[in-house]
């Protein structure tokens, strides 16, 4: 028998979001359901709300930044009980057979376009609906464990903040003696910012303003500047091994690929609606790399809630009742928020 809750969705395309009910699948044998206390409002989110990313299903109901607690468990889960604390992020299904799937890749899944926590379709052939509700109902190789060192309010924003900026940080090998630069200081960078501290990197920020510059040294950061200023791009010229952009503007990516050391790496995370342009030299010359990362996968995303727990790592957020989604979104979109908003599920 299905379970209704309670949910947020967006009816239509740049449609306000409003309350209504969902059905949550009946606990299969190897599921659980998780009662959900907290969901992260990551930029995502109005991305596919709003169709920036291209032609969206709805009604949807966003959310892939999930803690809870377990309150059913299916009569094969061997990994979970009831009450343990969970956390789901981008991923909940993949073919588990492909070579990705098989290497913990499963966010390149190459045979399924079911995985992911909402606007998307199912195995079952019902719409997946993501966290702005109470419950869900995961297979249990979806869900990650949330180690008791974290808050579950700090941590459900690294469900999709974490993983994004820690996959890419510990593949391009940030640690000590390595100069990272963090492009953008907001749900993505501050975490950023975070994770390279705590891997051993000497940090910097690249923001277009010193507005939060207290805050970003604060966080971790060593050095803050203005990419505003014209002097930043000549001072820093040649300086970094690694730099990890978080934005989801269209960025002058040849003059951040000129603050790169020879054989540097600039690794996008963040994901503009727009395309951009690019001159090919600015690659060739000093053998440096443009690259993109997409979260992690399952195995890797337990690995970073375990780093965060062990080096006190939470998310920096501001909690909402549920009612304030939609001026969420747009306090998202000025820049208004320091650094994540995160909806009560006790208020859907």
């Amino acid at each position: 028998m299905t379970t209704t809750v309670a949910a947020y969705a967006a009816p239509s395309a740049k449609a306000p979001l409003e309350r209504t009910t969902i059905e949550r699948r009946t606990v299969g044998a190897h599921d659980i359901m998780i009662d959900i206390k907290f969901a992260g409002i990551c930029h995502s989110d109005i991305h596919q709300a709003r169709e920036g990313w291209g032609e969206a299903l709805f009604p949807m109901v966003p959310g892939h930044e999930i803690a809870g607690v377990v309150s059913e468990v299916g009569s094969g889960v061997t990994k979970y009980k009831v009450g343990d604390r969970v956390g789901v992020g981008c991923l909940v299904d993949s073919c588990r057979t492909c070579e990705n799937c098989k290497a913990g890749l499963e966010q390149h899944c190459t045979n399924s376009s079911y995985g992911a926590t909402y606007n998307a379709i199912g195995r079952d052939g019902t719409p997946n609906h993501g966290g702005y509700s109470q419950k869900l109902v995961v297979d249990e190789n979806y869900a990650v464990r949330i180690p008791e060192g974290l808050a579950l309010d700090v941590a459900a924003p690294l469900l999709c903040a974490g993983i994004t900026t820690y996959s890419p940080l510990k593949h391009w090998g940030a640690g000590p003696g390595k100069k990272v630069a963090i492009v953008g200081l907001g749900g993505l960078g501050h975490m950023g910012v975070k994770i390279a501290h705590a891997l051993g990197a000497e940090v910097t920020v690249l923001s277009q303003s010193l507005r939060k510059k207290d805050d970003g040294l604060k966080l971790g950061a060593d050095h803050y500047y203005a990419t505003s200023d014209e002097k930043t791009f000549q001072e820093l010229a040649g300086t970094f091994d690694l730099i990890l952009s978080t934005v989801s503007a269209p960025l002058d990516f040849g003059g951040y690929l000129g603050l790169l050391k020879t054989g540097g790496a600039l690794v996008n995370v963040g994901a503009p609606e727009e395309p951009i342009a690019l001159n090919l030299f600015s690659l060739i010359g000093g053998n440096k790399t443009l690259a993109g990362s997409m979260i992690g996968g399952i195995a890797e995303t337990q690995e970073m809630l375990d780093f965060c727990a062990e080096h006190g790592l939470g998310s920096e957020i501001e909690l909402i009742e549920a009612s304030r989604i939609n001026e969420a979104y747009e306090r998202v979109l000025a820049s208004d928020v320091r650094y994540r908003f995160v909806i009560d599920a006790a208020t859907i």
